[in-house]
């Protein structure tokens, strides 16, 4: 177990085996469809057929993609509402479209960010990584995305280290009490995790290490058949998508 349940799915997921390629193939072109196809009836059969995939084939825990979707959710929400309200002469009111634009904005969403989900939790970011490089992705880029991923196991072990002191000490026993231990909990969280970085940048440095860390990665071969059918699939997404518009 990493810490992350996301990632945690993609390790244990049913896809685990198959080309990186292969399943980004499939995601990006769901995103393609999400972003094209109006959201009805586009956006909802991209979501229905993204999350069939995830609980289906490639056997993600429904509980695990629900909770991965509730902070896209939020973000969506808040946008779509921003979005719907106008400002004019008498205040603050509802766009003429009000509905029709943030329901087009949440389908489209909705659905982008479940192809999005379908990739996150059937792909390691260890696999993804030496895909995205392979696809002639800045180096830097590259780089970027996996020291961060990385630290984010720092900082979530630090996170729970530092907890447990608190709630062994009864931080958390009082309102007041629980408003001060979160505000001692992030400061020393961020001043931690500032510190492993600067030190394993120093580290690195001090290695002459200039360049990104070559690794020699695991190779997963393509499949044709899951390539045509993706293809196929996306091609009937968007048939039936103009015969039921």
């Amino acid at each position: 177990m990493t810490g992350l349940a996301v990632d945690d799915a993609a390790w244990a997921s049913a896809w685990r085996t198959r080309s990186p390629a292969d399943k980004l193939l499939l995601c990006v072109g769901l995103v393609g469809c999400a972003l094209a196809l109006p959201a009805w009836p586009g956006s909802v059969l991209v979501g229905l057929t993204a999350v069939v995939l995830a609980v289906g084939p490639a056997r993600v825990p429904a509980r695990t993609l629900g909770r991965a979707i509730r902070w896209p959710l939020a973000f969506i929400a808040v946008g779509a509402l921003t979005a719907v309200v106008q400002l004019g002469g008498d205040g603050i009111g509802w766009a003429p479209d009000a509905a029709a634009r943030g329901g087009s904005l949440v389908g489209h969403a909705l659905a982008g960010s479940a192809a999005v989900l379908l990739l996150a939790t059937t792909t390691p970011l260890s696999d993804l990584l030496p895909a995205l490089q392979r696809l002639r992705v800045p180096a830097a880029v590259v780089e970027v995305a996996s020291v961060v991923y990385r630290l984010l196991f720092v900082l979530l072990e630090s996170l729970r280290t530092i907890r447990e002191a608190q709630t062994a000490r009864l931080g958390y026993s009082t309102w007041r009490r629980s408003y001060r231990s979160s505000g001692a909990l992030a400061a020393a969280v961020l001043t931690r995790s500032w510190d492993r970085a600067h030190r394993l940048q120093e580290g690195l440095a001090g290695r002459g290490m200039d360049t990104g860390l070559r690794v020699l990665p695991e190779v997963l071969p393509s499949s044709r058949v899951f390539r045509a059918a993706t293809v196929l699939g996306l091609a009937a997404l968007v048939s039936a998508s103009q015969v039921i518009a």
